[in-house]
Protein backbone atom coordinates (compact mmCIF):
# COMPACT_ATOMS: atom_id res chain seq x y z
CA UNK A 1 0.00 0.00 0.00
CA UNK A 2 1.23 3.32 -1.38
CA UNK A 3 1.99 5.08 1.97
CA UNK A 4 3.40 9.40 2.66
CA UNK A 5 6.13 9.31 6.20
CA UNK A 6 6.99 12.83 7.28
CA UNK A 7 10.01 12.40 9.58
CA UNK A 8 11.64 15.26 11.74
CA UNK A 9 15.06 14.21 12.80
CA UNK A 10 17.45 15.62 15.91
CA UNK A 11 20.56 15.19 17.01
CA UNK A 12 23.82 15.98 15.69
CA UNK A 13 22.37 14.72 11.73
CA UNK A 14 24.18 18.49 9.98
CA UNK A 15 27.36 18.81 8.66
CA UNK A 16 27.80 14.97 8.98
CA UNK A 17 26.24 13.78 5.60
CA UNK A 18 23.22 12.72 7.10
CA UNK A 19 20.86 14.27 4.27
CA UNK A 20 23.44 12.11 1.08
CA UNK A 21 22.42 9.14 3.23
CA UNK A 22 19.02 9.73 3.54
CA UNK A 23 18.84 10.32 -0.29
CA UNK A 24 21.10 7.10 -1.15
CA UNK A 25 19.05 4.80 0.68
CA UNK A 26 15.58 6.20 0.06
CA UNK A 27 16.64 5.87 -4.08
CA UNK A 28 18.05 2.28 -3.55
CA UNK A 29 13.74 2.24 -1.74
CA UNK A 30 12.42 3.33 -4.57
CA UNK A 31 10.87 6.54 -2.71
CA UNK A 32 10.18 9.66 -3.42
CA UNK A 33 10.07 13.20 -1.73
CA UNK A 34 12.79 14.80 -0.16
CA UNK A 35 15.33 14.83 3.11
CA UNK A 36 16.13 18.90 4.45
CA UNK A 37 18.08 21.05 6.84
CA UNK A 38 15.86 23.24 8.73
CA UNK A 39 16.97 26.33 10.78
CA UNK A 40 16.66 24.38 14.49
CA UNK A 41 19.49 21.90 13.31
CA UNK A 42 17.08 18.87 12.82
CA UNK A 43 16.21 17.12 9.35
CA UNK A 44 12.81 16.82 7.73
CA UNK A 45 12.09 13.88 5.69
CA UNK A 46 9.12 13.54 3.64
CA UNK A 47 8.75 10.16 1.39
CA UNK A 48 6.21 8.12 -0.25
CA UNK A 49 6.08 5.32 -1.47
CA UNK A 50 5.42 1.21 -0.57
CA UNK A 51 4.87 0.95 3.40
CA UNK A 52 7.29 -1.48 3.60
CA UNK A 53 10.35 0.50 1.87
CA UNK A 54 8.78 3.31 4.72
CA UNK A 55 9.26 1.50 7.40
CA UNK A 56 13.19 0.54 6.61
CA UNK A 57 13.65 3.67 5.94
CA UNK A 58 12.48 5.10 9.08
CA UNK A 59 14.92 2.42 11.02
CA UNK A 60 17.14 4.07 8.92
CA UNK A 61 16.42 7.12 9.83
CA UNK A 62 16.70 6.07 13.63
CA UNK A 63 20.85 5.00 12.84
CA UNK A 64 22.05 7.72 10.62
CA UNK A 65 25.23 7.57 9.00
CA UNK A 66 28.52 6.78 10.95
CA UNK A 67 28.93 10.31 11.75
CA UNK A 68 25.93 11.75 12.95
CA UNK A 69 24.52 11.26 16.90
CA UNK A 70 20.71 10.67 16.59
CA UNK A 71 18.68 11.63 19.42
CA UNK A 72 15.56 11.42 18.10
CA UNK A 73 12.93 11.02 15.13
CA UNK A 74 9.01 12.54 15.66
CA UNK A 75 7.30 11.15 12.61
CA UNK A 76 3.68 10.30 11.25
CA UNK A 77 2.26 8.42 8.18
CA UNK A 78 -0.02 9.70 6.11
CA UNK A 79 -2.27 9.40 3.12
CA UNK A 80 -0.11 9.50 -0.53
CA UNK A 81 -0.46 12.00 -2.25
CA UNK A 82 1.32 11.43 -5.18
CA UNK A 83 3.19 14.84 -4.90
CA UNK A 84 6.93 13.93 -5.92
CA UNK A 85 9.10 12.63 -8.98
CA UNK A 86 11.95 12.16 -7.43
CA UNK A 87 13.82 12.10 -4.18
CA UNK A 88 16.07 15.03 -3.18
CA UNK A 89 17.82 16.86 -0.67
CA UNK A 90 17.19 20.42 -0.48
Amino acid sequence: MLKRLHARVFGQVQGVGYRRFVYVNAKKLGLKGYAKNLADGSVEVIAEGYEESLTRLLELLKKGPILAKVDDVQYEFSAYTGQFEDFETL
